[in-house]
C-alpha cells in the first residue's frame, strides 16, 4: 500500500510540474504578445478539464485582450461552476459581463463578491484573493490607504516576490496621484521580475510627470518584451496626440485595433483625433463605437474629456465628464476631472466644492489633497477687479504691487485684444503665488513644474510671484505680457491652436511691447540654429514636451516666436489673423497654414533658411569655431589661441574672463571691445556686456560705464545689477528722471525689494510729482522699513501736499508713535492743526475738535506712546529715532524707531 501510495503521488507531482510548466509557457506566451499561440494553449488544458483555476482565468484574459467578449463569457460561466468560491475569477468575471454589455449581470456578480466576503472573511486569505478583494474595495471606491494596509501589503509581507500584489499596489497608487509609491513598488518588482511588460507600463507612468526620459525608456521597454501590449500602445498614441502626431497616433491606434478590434479606448482617442480636426460627426461615431461594447463604461467619456483637456479644450472637456459623470455618479476620476476644468475656465465656486467633495471621499486622492490644501491656504487672497479683469494675490503682495499689475494687465488687454480682434466672454482670472509649490499645485496637480513662471488655460493665469523665485526672478511685467497674450490667442481660437504657435505669438507680442523682453538670439541659440537642433515647424510641438534639457525648451519658445515673426514678415499679419480664425472654425493647423502660408512641407524648408540667414546675421565677422580650443586651457594657451584667431568668439571670452580674474583690466578691456565690434553681445546673463562694464568700472571711465550699462538694460529686462548701478550713478548725477526710470525697471523684475521703491520715492520727491511719491511710499510703508517713523513722516507730508489732512495727520501720529521725540514730525503736526484752526475760524465753525487736537500734540512731547489704534498700550518704551544735535536739538536719524506692527495701520490711503 505505502509503495502504491508512494508512486500515485509521485506520478501526481509530476503531473502537476508538467501542468506548472506549461502554464509558464502560456504566461511567457501571453507576456510576448504572441496571444494566438498562448490562447490555444491555454483553451486545450481548459478542455482537458484540467483541475487549476489559473488556466481558464489565463484564457479569459487573452479572449479579453484579442475582444473575443462572447468567448470569454462562456470560459467564465463554465470556470465560475466549477470554481465558485474564487474571488479572482469573479472580479475578472464583472470585467466579461461588462464587456459583454450586461451590466445588470455584472453588478449582480459586485454583489455576489460582497456576500461571500461578509459571510467568511477568513476564506478568502489566500494571496491571490486578497489581491482580488483588494481590487473589489478599490473599485468601490474605499480608502486607498486601508486597501494597501489590509490587502496588498499582507500579500507582499508574506511573499515579497508577488508580482500581482506589487502590480496592484502601483494601479492603486498612480489612481491616486501618489506616483512615488508607484515608482518605489515597480522598482522593487523588477528585481525579481523583468520579463512582464505591466511593469515597465506603468513605470513609464509613474515617471512621466516628473522624468520624461526615464518614462520613454520604460515604456520602450515594455513595448520590446511586448510589441502587442495594449496600454503601452495608448501610452504611445496619447503622447502622439500630445505632440500633435496626429498621423502617428492613428497608425498606433489602427495597430491597436488589429489586435483587439473593439478595443474601447482605441476608439474614444480617434474621438478626440476627430475633434482635434474638427470632424466632429466622426467623434460621434467613434464615441458610439467606443460604447458598443460596453455601454455604462464612465471611462470612455472621462478619457476623451481629460484628452481634450490637455489640448486646452476645457469647455469640451466638462461636457465629457458630465457625459461620464451621467453614466457613473460616483465615478471619482470624472468628478475630480470635471472640478479641475472648471477651475481652468474660471467657475471657481463649484470646481472647489466639487475638489472638496473628492478629498472629502476620497482621503488617498494625492491630487485632491493638494488642491485642498492650497485652497485653505490661499482662500483669503485679496481679489482686486477692473476692466474685466479679476486679480487673486497673497494680501501684502497686492498692498505692494497690486495696482501695477492691475495697469499692466488692462494695457495688455487694450493693446492685444485690438490687434487680434478679440472681446473676451467672460472675466480673465490671474492669480499670483508666493510660493511655487502653489503655483505648481494650482496649476498641475502636484509640486515640481520647475521652469515654468506662469500658465494660461484660456482666461485663468496662473503666475509665480517674484517671491518665489529666489535671487535672480524673471520679470514680472514680461511674464503676464506673455500670459494675457495667450488668453488673447486662445480666445480667437476657441483654445483650437497648437501650443508652437501659442507660445511663439505670445514670444513675438512680448518682443513687440519691449525689445528686452521675450527670447532673443543667443551664441548658443546661434549653434542650435545651424546645427541639427533647428525643429521643422510640423513638429515644433513635440520640442515642448519632452526636451532633452531645459536649453532645448527655452530654444522652442525662441524658434516658435521666430516662425511667427517669418509668418508676419513673408505674408502679413493679416495671414496671421486668417490662419487663427480658421482654427477657430476647426480647421487643423496644416490647413490653414497651406491656406495663408503654403504647405508645411514648404514652410519647414523656407523656415530654416531664415532662421539660418538670422543665424548667419549674428556677430558676421566673429570666428565661432570652438575647434581648437582645449577643454581646460591655461592662460598662456588661450593668449596663443586668441593671437593666431583675433575673432575667436570663445576664445576672446574666456581670455576675458581670466584677465578680469588676475585684475588686469586694461588687456580684458581690449579683448571685450574687440567682442563688442564684432557684434556678438546679447545682454544675457553672463553675457560678455557685463564684464565690459565692470572693466570701465574698474577703469574709473564712468561714462563709458554707464553707456554699456544703458546697452545691457536695454537687451535684458532682468539685470538688477545693472540697474542698482545705474540708479546709484544717477543719484550721484542728481538725474532724477533717471533714477525714476531705472527705479521703475527695479520694480518690474522685483517689487518686493525696497530699492526700487525707495529710489522712485526720493526721484519723485525732487521731481516734486507727489502722486508718484505716494505710490512709492505706501509700497515701502509695508515693506517692514528700517526706519518706519521717516516713512511717516514723508507720507505725511505728501499728503499735506496733496491736500489731504486727516490722512497726513493719522501718518504724522504714527510717525511719533514710533519716535516721540521727532521734532520735524512735531512741527508738521503743530502746522496741520494751525491749518484746521484756521480753516475752523474761516467757516465759523466751534474750536472743540482744535483743542482736542491741541491736546494730542502736548501728549507727543514726553515719552508717551501714541494709541493711534484706540487700544491698550503697553509699559514698552518706543526706541528713539533722534539723537541730539549739537546745538541739543532733536534731530531724526536715518536708523528711525522699531518697525510698526502690521496692526498699526488704521486705513489704506
Amino acid at each position: 500500500m505505502t509503495r502504491i501510495c508512494l508512486t500515485g503521488c509521485l506520478v501526481l507531482s509530476g503531473a502537476m510540474l508538467l501542468v506548472a510548466s506549461d502554464l509558464d509557457d502560456a504566461k511567457k506566451l501571453y507576456h510576448s504578445g504572441k496571444y494566438e499561440e498562448a490562447e490555444a494553449l491555454a483553451a486545450a488544458q481548459v478542455e482537458r478539464g484540467i483541475w487549476n483555476e489559473r488556466w481558464p482565468r489565463l484564457l479569459i484574459h487573452l479572449q479579453l485582450t484579442r475582444g473575443k467578449y462572447p468567448e470569454a463569457k462562456q470560459v467564465y460561466e463554465d470556470a465560475i461552476r466549477r470554481y465558485p468560491t474564487s474571488l479572482t475569477l469573479r472580479m475578472l468575471g464583472m470585467e466579461v459581463l461588462n464587456y459583454s454589455n450586461l451590466p445588470e449581470e455584472a453588478s449582480e456578480v459586485k454583489y455576489q463578491i460582497l456576500q461571500l466576503l461578509q459571510a467568511s472573511p477568513t476564506r478568502y486569505s489566500s494571496r491571490d484573493n486578497l489581491v482580488a478583494a483588494g481590487r473589489y474595495f478599490a473599485m468601490r471606491g474605499e480608502d486607498g490607504r486601508k486597501i494597501l494596509e489590509m490587502f496588498y501589503d499582507r500579500v507582499i509581507d508574506t511573499d515579497p516576490q508577488h508580482t500581482e500584489a506589487h502590480v496592484a499596489t502601483a494601479e492603486l497608487a498612480l489612481d491616486k496621484g501618489d506616483f512615488k509609491v508607484a515608482a518605489d513598488t515597480l522598482q522593487k518588482a523588477l528585481r525579481f521580475d523583468k520579463e512582464d511588460p505591466r511593469i515597465h507600463y506603468l513605470l513609464a507612468r509613474a515617471w512621466e510627470p516628473s522624468d520624461g526620459e526615464k518614462a520613454s525608456a520604460a515604456l520602450e521597454k515594455s513595448l520590446e518584451l511586448n510589441p502587442n501590449h495594449q496600454p503601452s500602445l495608448i501610452f504611445q498614441a496619447e503622447a502622439a496626440i500630445d505632440r500633435e502626431q496626429y498621423q502617428k497616433a492613428e497608425l498606433l491606434i489602427r495597430k491597436i485595433l488589429e489586435i483587439n478590434p473593439r478595443n474601447q479606448e482605441a476608439f474614444a482617442l480617434m474621438a478626440v483625433l476627430a475633434n482635434l480636426q474638427g470632424q466632429y460627426d466622426i467623434e460621434a461615431k467613434m464615441r458610439q463605437t467606443a460604447l458598443s461594447s460596453w455601454g455604462s463604461n464612465p471611462r470612455i467619456d472621462y478619457l476623451i474629456g481629460k484628452k481634450l483637456s490637455q489640448k486646452y479644450r476645457f469647455e469640451e472637456g466638462v461636457k465629457y465628464q458630465q457625459k461620464a459623470l451621467e453614466i457613473d455618479p460616483n465615478y471619482t476620476p470624472a468628478s475630480f476631472q470635471l472640478a479641475q476644468d472648471l477651475l481652468r475656465l474660471g467657475s471657481s465656486e463649484v470646481g472647489w466644492q466639487l475638489a472638496k467633495d473628492v478629498a472629502n471621499e476620497d482621503p488617498y486622492n494625492v491630487v485632491a489633497h493638494n488642491l485642498m490644501t492650497l485652497y485653505d491656504r490661499t482662500k483669503d487672497f485679496s481679489v482686486l477687479e477692473t476692466d474685466g479683469i479679476q486679480l487673486r494675490m497673497e494680501n501684502r503682495e497686492s498692498l505692494i504691487y497690486g495696482q501695477a499689475v492691475l495697469d499692466l494687465l488692462s494695457e495688455a488687454k487694450q493693446v492685444l485684444c485690438k490687434k487680434y480682434d478679440v472681446e473676451p466672454r467672460a472675466p480673465i482670472i490671474v492669480e499670483i503665488f508666493p510660493q511655487q509649490k502653489d503655483f505648481a499645485i494650482r496649476t498641475f496637480g502636484l509640486p515640481g513644474g520647475d521652469g515654468f513662471l506662469g500658465v494660461c488655460f484660456g482666461r485663468v493665469i496662473t503666475a509665480n510671484s517674484p517671491a518665489s523665485q529666489g535671487e535672480n526672478p524673471a520679470n514680472w511685467q514680461s511674464v503676464l505680457w506673455h500670459e494675457f497674450c495667450h488668453v488673447v490667442t486662445l480666445e480667437k481660437t476657441k483654445n483650437r491652436m497648437p501650443r508652437w504657435l501659442s507660445e511663439g505669438i505670445s514670444v513675438y507680442e512680448e518682443r513687440q511691447r519691449n525689445p528686452a523682453w521675450g527670447e532673443s538670439i543667443t551664441p548658443l541659440y546661434r549653434e542650435m540654429m545651424l546645427g541639427d537642433e533647428l525643429t521643422p515647424v510640423s513638429g515644433l510641438s513635440g520640442a515642448f514636451l519632452t526636451p532633452p534639457t531645459p536649453i532645448h525648451l527655452q530654444f522652442a519658445y525662441f524658434e516658435s516666436s521666430l516662425v511667427v515673426e517669418y509668418l508676419i514678415e513673408r505674408y502679413g499679419i493679416d495671414a496671421l489673423l486668417n490662419i487663427l480664425d480658421d482654427l477657430a472654425d476647426g480647421l487643423g493647423i496644416e490647413d490653414a497654414l497651406a491656406r495663408h502660408a503654403g504647405s508645411s512641407e514648404r514652410l519647414d524648408v523656407e523656415f530654416a533658411e531664415y532662421a539660418r540667414r538670422l543665424a548667419n546675421e549674428f556677430g558676421p565677422k566673429a570666428d565661432w569655431s570652438r575647434e581648437g580650443i582645449t577643454e581646460n586651457p591655461t592662460p598662456e594657451q588661450l593668449a596663443a589661441w586668441v593671437k593666431k584667431n583675433p575673432n575667436s568668439y570663445w576664445g576672446l571670452r574666456q581670455l576675458a574672463a581670466v584677465r578680469i580674474g588676475e585684475e588686469e583690466y586694461e588687456e580684458a578691456l581690449t579683448l571685450l571691445e574687440t567682442l563688442d565690434e564684432l557684434g556678438t553681445f546679447t545682454g544675457e546673463r553672463g553675457d560678455p556686456v557685463m564684464m565690459l562694464a565692470r572693466c570701465y568700472r574698474e577703469l574709473n571711465d564712468t561714462p563709458q560705464e554707464i553707456e554699456t550699462l544703458q546697452r545691457l538694460i536695454g537687451m535684458s529686462s532682468d539685470s538688477l545689477s545693472a540697474l542698482r548701478r545705474l540708479i546709484e550713478l544717477a543719484t550721484a548725477n542728481g538725474k532724477w528722471d533717471q533714477v525714476a526710470t531705472y527705479a521703475e525697471q527695479v520694480n518690474a523684475i522685483n517689487p518686493l525689494i525696497t530699492e526700487g521703491h525707495t529710489a522712485l520715492a526720493t526721484a519723485a520727491e525732487q521731481l516734486e510729482q507727489p502722486e508718484q511719491t505716494l505710490a512709492a511710499l505706501k509700497a515701502l510703508n509695508r515693506m517692514d522699513p528700517i526706519d518706519p517713523a521717516e516713512i511717516d513722516f514723508r507720507l505725511a507730508k505728501v499728503l499735506m501736499t496733496l491736500d489731504d489732512r486727516p490722512a497726513a495727520k493719522h501718518h504724522v501720529l504714527r510717525a511719533l508713535e514710533q519716535a516721540p521725540r521727532y521734532r520735524d514730525a512735531h512741527r508738521l503736526l503743530l502746522k496741520l492743526q494751525a491749518d484746521a484752526t484756521a480753516e475752523n475760524k474761516s467757516l465759523g465753525r466751534p474750536n472743540s475738535a482744535t483743542n482736542r487736537e491741541r491736546k494730542e500734540a502736548s501728549n507727543t512731547s514726553g515719552d508717551t506712546n501714541l494709541n493711534i489704534n484706540s487700544e491698550p498700550q503697553t509699559n514698552q518704551e518706543a526706541t528713539p529715532a533722534t539723537q541730539p544735535s549739537s546745538s541739543g536739538e532733536a534731530e531724526p536719524t536715518s536708523d528711525g524707531g522699531n518697525p510698526s506692527a502690521e496692526t498699526t495701520e488704521v486705513s489704506e490711503d
